[in-house]
């Protein structure tokens, strides 16, 4: 029981906070049809500049600054570069995205140097919630999930009880007439876009201090990424918001569980020996074969839904 509650609750916060990841991407894609390989690169920018304006601030006002700082720097590149080439397809799109995602590790390597840098989780928040079973859950997990959720809540407020909802979603399925009744549908975009990479920074500013900051984190997330939103449904958030938790509780289950594919098959009472199948494969363990299982998701989603779970297109 302790094993069980203790891997659940710690699957969902890694869940909620890669949900915050695929959350931006998914409502860029959606709304502009833009799939944004520089989005991880967003979230290492977002931590970031977290750490370096807690240095001056504090850890409080930099949970909104840094967010703000790293959608102004997605806003001006959809202005400037993005929208240039926006008229030549989607694949001059990924190509300059892919590119900026090089540009940002180089840029960030030449300011905070190629090492970790020392971005902690602040003094208030650093401790535990409660001990289960004699197991202490953080309360900064705690906190990660509860700012996931309340993104979740005002990102679909946002969207679908306000004003500026109505404007985006016009601006994205009737351009002409959204136009027409004198909305900016270019500034509409790269709004959508700024407000995408923000998401991606309040994800860094969140997890940058909970896991390192350092310049090869958006190269370890950026992939699981691409998995969420896949796997839940290209341009649906509610399909990323269940995709995360089952891929998060998937890999957290995973790397928990300290047994060999062998030892479960003969738990399970199936007789089978070591020369059963090949000995190697069967001696592996679980933990070990965890990083691969949102991959393996993937490739079956692609082959049996490639909508996804709760997508509308696919591909």
């Amino acid at each position: 029981m302790e094993f069980f509650t203790t891997s659940l609750l710690n699957g969902i916060s890694y869940g909620l906070l890669l949900f915050m990841l695929s959350s931006g991407l998914t409502l860029i894609f959606s709304m502009m049809g833009v799939l944004n390989f520089a989005h991880a690169s967003f979230y290492m920018l977002g931590a970031y500049f977290a750490y370096t304006t807690t240095l001056f601030v504090g850890f409080w006002p930099s949970l909104v600054i840094a967010p703000l700082l790293t959608g102004v720097v997605g806003a001006l590149f959809e202005r400037f570069c993005l929208r240039r080439v926006h008229k030549f397809g989607h694949v001059a799109e990924l190509l300059i995205t892919f590119g900026l995602s090089f540009v940002i590790l180089e840029l960030v390597q030449l300011t905070w140097g190629r090492s970790a840098v020392d971005y902690r989780v602040p003094a208030m928040l650093d401790g535990p919630l409660f001990t289960l079973y004699g197991t202490q859950f953080p309360l900064y997990r705690a906190f990660m999930m509860g700012v996931a959720l309340l993104m979740l809540l005002s990102v679909w407020l946002l969207l679908s009880r306000t004003r500026v909802g109505l404007v985006i979603q016009s601006a994205l399925t009737h351009p002409e007439m959204a136009e027409a009744l004198g909305h900016n549908v270019p500034l509409v975009f790269m709004g959508v876009f700024g407000g995408g990479a923000a998401l991606a920074g309040l994800a860094g500013v969140i997890g940058g201090n909970a896991y390192v900051t350092e310049p090869t984190m958006a190269g370890a997330v950026g992939p699981i990424i691409f998995v969420v939103v896949v796997v839940g449904g290209m341009g649906s958030l509610a399909g990323a918001f269940v995709a995360s938790l089952l891929i998060g509780l998937i890999q957290t289950f995973a790397v928990a569980l300290d047994q060999s594919a062998l030892g479960a098959l003969q738990w399970a009472g199936m007789a089978v020996t070591p020369e059963t199948f090949g000995y190697p494969l069967l001696k592996l363990k679980i933990s070990q074969v965890a990083p691969i299982l949102p991959y393996l998701l993937l490739v079956l989603m692609l082959i049996f839904r490639p909508k996804g779970l709760m997508g509308t297109r696919e591909g």
